[in-house]
């Protein structure tokens, strides 16, 4: 990741070769951003951690990591209200935690200048689903722009501030994750001063959306929309490109694909490459469909793209061949490639290809396969060991609510704890539903950030319908599988400040929870056990939630803190004369640090993999695995 300082340079013209993450960031700079606020997810996370490194050396700025998105987009709506320019950080899941705000805001509108960044994650390389933001603009009638490549993330971030400004409405910057993660040269720009003082205007007539104002502003912000179109019309972030019969529509990411494809086919084609796509320049559109008998839509995700090409094709009553998802011609889900994008083309214009597909394909299933390599759990992660000890002590015989974190990766074998799965916070809220319909245990599960983010209504619902469920915190300091950013329980915000913590703990006793204790994972593993099983034993004879907080540093945090101080504990070994090959280690604790010796069938330690938890010493019961010297 590109450091702090960098990105705050005031060298105008330099060049910088920047994730498209970075360059947003860089972009808050150059656009005189006075707020953001995010809860980060990937694969929008690196914004968020450059920003809350550049924050204290920023003027009139502030930043923050929100609880959650709906909590970061009514922060960073409220300052654009106020008058400065805002801005609100989410992946793709998160616009749907802040679709109750987001919605209302699109009726207020804003004052000054709104970008909310929303990273869409095709493929689903980090996400529970393929959400598509694009509906949200259609749905919200709210201005989008979606950047191609890191460069473009930043002229857009700018662009669509004055944009948002001339149609006082907030305006979407749609990324994915291929652009998110895409490094490329940034030209950097001025930067620019947030104001100083600023005092909030009262309109509450505009700013109130009861039911009489809302009735007023509906109208409105379809003129505004209206307005926008008239900017699609002419923004050079629309533009055609090449030329010939055949043409392509395409947006995002899929244009540089197409771009490829074309160099690779030798083939003749123009582009409608589209960086506004909604609303869509209808008259553009319009005409590159009467220009071009046959046009092919590369779009990623859900045919948005296409349906407009149809639904103007059709008003205009333009005799023209449309292709894309809607025939098959390309795939309605993942990520697409050139490859892809070739076949498709080649499909259409029905040319040959230089590549023979179906030779491609053989050679590709002659490759011998690599070994799988399932995502585990980090070798001394403290999850392990709670999740150990949640299946002995309910012998894998409760149920298992889960929730988003690194911590879902308890699904696989030999821990299996992971029964259900909704989305953030549903852990507890599931283990509602369940406990009541079955009459079963149900030890649901949810992480530190996550726990603050979205599973206090959940865990209030249990306390006030008396919900028996057992549940337990896995609290490892940190926001973990997306980048150890702080939360509320860390002690640090977004501005590098130190302030109290809040004490999941005390949490849950202010909620009303009549039963919460802590355990310390790494402590002897029956201790472990001892404490789920009595949580357990509690929730069963009270008929009401009981909290366990596991709390244990993040495996990654104790070895960067290990190798700073260069202090480290005494190895783990197995001692060969005791272990009796019986691979209870390998088969019920699985820690990726261990392995089987194939020449002695007996367990071992790789010792540039251990991370000194010293949880599987507990496992053991022949007592074979030591810590000290060899």
């Amino acid at each position: 990741m590109v450091k702090a300082k960098e990105l705050l340079q005031d060298a105008v013209g330099e060049t910088l070769l920047l994730l498209a993450n970075e360059a947003i960031a860089r972009a808050v700079l150059e656009a005189g951003v006075r707020l953001v606020a995010l809860y980060p997810g990937t694969p929008s996370s690196e914004i968020g951690n450059s920003l809350t490194q550049m924050a204290p050396h920023m003027e009139n700025f502030y930043f923050e990591f929100s609880a959650n998105e709906k909590v970061a987009i009514e922060v960073a709506g409220a300052a654009a209200v106020a008058g400065v320019r805002s801005m609100m950080v989410c992946k793709g899941p998160g616009l749907n935690v802040a679709a109750d705000p987001f919605l209302s805001l699109a009726y207020v509108g804003v004052r000054g200048g709104m970008v909310i960044v929303v990273a869409d994650d095709p493929s689903m390389w980090s996400s529970q689903n393929e959400n598509d933001s694009r509906y949200y603009a259609l749905m919200a009638n709210m201005p989008m722009l979606e950047p191609a490549d890191p460069a473009e993330a930043k002229a857009m971030v700018l662009a669509a501030y004055d944009l948002s400004e001339e149609l006082e409405l907030p305006v979407l910057l749609r990324t994915t994750t291929r652009v998110n993660h895409t490094r490329a040269p940034v030209p950097l720009g001025p930067i620019a001063r947030p104001p100083e003082h600023v005092v909030f205007k009262k309109e509450p007539l505009r700013f109130v959306p009861i039911p009489a104002v809302a009735r007023k502003q509906h109208p409105a912000l379809l003129r505004q929309i209206e307005r926008a179109r008239e900017v699609s019309e002419a923004t050079p972030l629309n533009f055609v490109t090449g030329e010939g019969e055949f043409g392509v529509v395409t947006s995002g990411v899929s244009y540089n694909y197409v771009r490829e494809a074309i160099e690779a086919l030798s083939i003749s084609a123009a582009v409608l490459k589209l960086g506004m796509t909604h609303p869509v320049p209808e008259d553009m559109i319009a005409r590159f469909l009467e220009a071009h008998p046959t046009v092919l839509v590369v779009e990623e995700l859900e045919p948005v793209l296409e349906t407009h090409l149809r639904r103007l094709a059709q008003l205009h009553s333009i005799d023209v061949r449309i292709v894309g998802k809607e025939q098959g011609v390309l795939p309605r889900t993942f990520e697409f490639n050139t490859r892809i994008v070739m076949r498709a083309m080649t499909g259409v214009l029905g040319v040959e290809s230089p590549i023979d597909w179906d030779a491609a394909e053989e050679r590709a299933r002659s490759v011998r396969d690599l070994p799988p390599r399932p995502p585990l759990l980090c070798p001394g992660c403290p999850h392990r060991a709670t999740y150990y000890a949640i299946r002995a002590a309910t012998r894998g015989k409760a149920i298992y609510p889960s929730d988003i974190g690194c911590y879902t990766l308890s699904i696989a074998p030999p821990l299996e704890t992971a029964d259900i799965l909704f989305d953030m916070g549903s852990s507890i809220t599931t283990a509602c539903g369940i406990a009541r319909v079955t009459g079963q245990d149900v030890v649901a599960t949810i992480g530190d950030s996550t726990f603050f983010a979205s599973g206090l209504p959940g865990l209030a619902n249990a306390v006030y319908n008396r919900h028996p469920i057992c549940l337990v915190v896995l609290d490892n300091r940190t926001t973990a599988m997306t980048g150890h950013q702080p939360h509320p329980g860390t002690g640090l915000t977004g501005m590098q400040e130190s302030v109290p913590p809040l004490r999941i703990e005390d949490v849950c006793r202010g909620l009303g929870v009549e039963y919460v204790r802590t355990v310390d994972p790494f402590q002897p593993l029956s201790e472990v056990v001892a404490e789920v099983r009595q949580l357990v034993q509690w929730v069963r004879d009270n008929r009401a939630p009981g909290v366990l907080v596991s709390r244990a540093p993040c495996a990654l945090l104790t070895a960067a803190e290990r190798r700073s101080t260069g202090v480290f504990p005494e190895p783990y070994y197995v001692d060969v004369d005791l272990c009796n090959g019986c691979r209870r280690c390998l088969n019920r604790f699985s820690c990726p640090a261990m392995y089987l010796n194939q020449e002695t069938g007996q367990a071992a330690i790789d010792p540039a993999l251990c991370n000194y938890c010293g949880s599987c010493v507990h496992v053991c019961p022949q007592g074979a695995i030591k810590q000290g010297g060899v």
